[in-house]
């Protein structure tokens, strides 16, 4: 994955070439476009109601973060997200979590932590009534509220990004009620661990959350969506 200037990513989101990419790149990873997939200039633009120029731009933004190959003079074709960059992505993100609960132990606020205690009170209540999108939901928003209260714009800006990509295999794994409520177990210990001012504890706990839901994956049939079996991280 290439590493871009944050203040320009952020500010171009809002231009016509950042918002074709950011819908480009959601619809790959969401598995709306197939690996090895063309992608044709002329049908998006008409799509999109944009001229070819900014999808043109947005390919070789693609290509920097390595979801497309362009191939000259014959097309851009999807790459994708592997079943290996997903493990890859998750030894990574553990990792990074892990120093993301460290750094909020000292940077959480009153607020922050008023609302990490609401979303796993909420998060708990549909659990019990089996509201699994609703939990989903909530499983992205306590993972937001962690990197908002790291106070790290870098950080958190790398976070969210691995968290984009392995959003579709994530909503398939986190429909089951099962792992849904150990999911937000897990979430509870890492709250403690904050509030209490652990932060060694508060590092480890998030870093074998994510593991746990990588293994959970696995476990649960990960190679059914992306196409090729994957091993446990070890």
């Amino acid at each position: 994955m290439a590493n871009y200037d944050l203040k320009n990513e952020v500010n171009d989101k809002y231009s016509l070439r950042g918002r074709v990419f950011q819908k480009l790149r959601e619809d790959i990873l969401s598995g709306k476009y197939k690996e090895h997939e063309e992608l044709k200039e002329v049908a998006i633009g008409e799509e999109l109601g944009v001229s070819r120029t900014p999808v043109r731009e947005a390919f070789r933004q693609l290509e920097l973060e390595g979801l497309i190959q362009i191939v000259p003079n014959r097309g851009a074709y999807v790459t994708g997200i592997t079943a290996k960059d997903v493990k890859d992505i998750y030894m990574i993100r553990s990792l990074l979590e892990g120093l993301c609960a460290r750094l909020a132990v000292e940077k959480m606020t009153k607020e922050q932590m008023e609302e990490m205690e609401e979303n796993i009170y909420l998060a708990d209540f549909h659990a019990s009534k089996g509201h699994m999108d609703q939990m989903a939901e909530l499983d992205n928003r306590f993972h937001d509220i962690l990197y908002e209260a790291c106070d790290s714009k870098m950080l958190e800006h790398t976070l969210r990004d691995y968290h984009q990509y392995v959003l579709r295999v994530r909503q398939k794994t986190l429909s089951t009620n099962t792992r849904g409520r150990a999911s937000n177990e897990e979430h509870r210990q890492i709250m403690e661990a904050i509030k209490e001012k652990d932060a060694d504890r508060a590092q480890q706990l998030a870093n074998q959350h994510i593991l746990n839901a990588y293994d959970n994956m696995v476990k649960n049939g990960l190679y059914e969506i992306y196409g090729e079996e994957v091993q446990h991280i070890k």
